[in-house]
């Protein structure tokens, strides 16, 4: 999981891309870059941290042009403490191509083999955007017949990528000289949202992003989001023309973005972001119904920020108080985010902060969006009952993540997820919470889908069903060889 933006202005976009960056810092923290295009000439920024912190006045300066794009990041494969991981990637042929990816590819393995012996690159990294990136130049570079690029050859470029990697992937591209090239993969597993505005001098201004909050807050026109397979290419005029690339697109994307990764504020193929957590709450409180008395509940409890929605909806629902028990340090990161284990636990308390006066001889129902690892819910119950909770019930908006999550995720490893392996009760006494409650499969996708025309999600990391078809028990076992190693 990544955020990415690129901008089509007609002014300078440095600081609108920063600007976009600070919007899309939950995404990922480990490292940020940004790109910009003056004519042919291409100027780039990018440093390990968060957007605030990689970014000076004099690199601000440096990034001319009036067309550009970013990049936050969150490692799912590289090594995160490495800085030439960091996006975005350059290859000077054909043209010069600059590329931002937000996604992971599953079958690098493959690729890395033909981009060395058939198509002769070189890639300096460990990170699948690289590869992605060299894939994309050498099919662009096959469809030039002469000095000129037309869309024409980019769409029939992005074609082969489509045929040659598989995987989720979301990418925005600068090519010099020419334009923007966006696209996404068959399936639309990550998000990508298009928008425009109206410049002063009457051309539009273009805007691709993984969050429709970054659209709005620059002022733009979400005009809607990127098809599954489509690419988009917007030229230095600042005229747009889209083509579908894939030959049997479907739109089947993440459930894991409107449980914990996208802001609230967001609206990703159709769905808000907000309203689809408030009936996560609606149905986890009929499971919860379903499990215990209400009776024996006296308070219910979000852990913020990103479970407030469904919390709220458990207590309207059940008819129980909710209360707000735990407080969050804002200048601490996304604890699920961080790139390790220890680095996760030790951030916790620092995070959050139980009030004594909202637990001390009650009943509490915690309520988070998710739980993966456990590590950080096992510090929040015990944090309860150092705060004086008699007893602590622990629910989840989502299912037990029991399977790896390959999409863009960083759930590698079964062996690192609490589920894997335990049934509901002793995922209980491993939390030392005296109950625990899942969201069901079906009532989450119902609560993301409702109202909506779409049929699939990817539910991956709960059912073990890999929507592209290509994710084998040999592979999850060499992914996890590979982090282990």
């Amino acid at each position: 999981m990544c955020g990415i933006v690129g901008i089509v202005s007609t002014e300078p976009a440095n600081q609108q891309i920063y600007d976009s960056l600070l919007l899309l810092q939950h995404r990922g923290q480990d490292s940020t870059g940004i790109a910009t295009a003056d004519g042919p000439i291409f100027h780039m920024t990018k440093a390990r941290g968060q957007v605030r912190e990689a970014f000076r006045t004099r690199d601000m300066r440096s990034l001319i042009g009036n067309m550009g794009l970013g990049h936050v990041r969150y490692a799912t494969k590289g090594a995160a403490e490495r800085e030439e991981e960091a996006q975005p990637f350059y290859v000077n042929a054909p043209y010069g191509i600059t590329l931002v990816h937000n996604g992971n590819l599953t079958n690098t393995r493959e690729l890395s083999e033909d981009l060395f012996r058939i198509d002769r690159r070189h890639v300096n990294s460990t990170s699948d955007t690289e590869m992605l990136l060299n894939v994309l130049a050498t099919e662009l570079q096959g469809q030039i017949t002469g000095l000129d690029l037309d869309p024409d050859q980019v769409f029939t470029a992005v074609e082969q990528v489509h045929e040659r990697v598989e995987g989720s992937y979301a990418v925005i591209a600068l090519i010099a000289g020419y334009g923007l090239l966006a696209f996404r993969d068959p399936f639309g597993i990550r998000p990508l949202i298009l928008g425009r505005r109206t410049a002063d001098n009457g051309r539009d201004e273009w805007i691709v992003a993984s969050e429709s909050l970054v659209l709005e807050s620059g002022g733009y026109e979400i005009v809607r989001d990127v098809h599954p397979g489509e690419a988009i290419f917007i030229g230095l005029d600042g005229q747009m023309i889209s083509r579908q690339c894939a030959k049997n697109p479907v739109l089947v994307p993440c459930s894991f973005e409107y449980v914990y990764l996208a802001r609230p504020d967001s609206i990703m193929n159709g769905i808000s972001v907000y309203e689809a957590r408030l009936r996560m709450g609606d149905r986890l409180a009929t499971t919860i119904e379903t499990h215990m008395d209400k009776g024996d509940i006296d308070v219910v409890m979000p852990i913020p920020d990103s479970s407030r929605p469904a919390a709220m909806q458990v207590a309207q629902k059940l008819g129980i108080e909710y209360r707000e028990g735990f407080y969050k340090n804002r200048y601490v990161g996304r604890t699920f985010i961080m790139p390790g284990q220890a680095e996760r636990k030790r951030s916790v308390r620092q995070k959050l902060n139980a009030m004594g006066t909202e637990f001390k001889g009650k009943n509490i129902l915690i309520v988070d969006d998710s739980i993966v690892r456990g590590t950080t819910s096992k510090e929040i119950v015990e944090m309860a009952r150092a705060a004086g909770a008699n007893k602590v019930t622990f629910t989840s908006a989502a299912p037990p993540v029991r399977f790896p999550h390959v999409y863009g995720i960083n759930m590698p490893s079964r062996q690192e997820l609490i589920a894997y392996g335990r049934k509901i009760p002793e995922i209980a006494s491993e939390l030392s919470a005296d109950h625990m409650i899942y969201q069901e499969v079906a009532d989450l996708q119902a609560a993301i889908t409702e109202g909506t025309s779409i049929e699939q999600l990817d539910l991956s990391c709960f059912t073990g069903e890999y929507v592209t078809g290509t994710v084998t028990d040999e592979y999850l076992g060499w992914v996890e060889r590979t982090q282990l190693s």
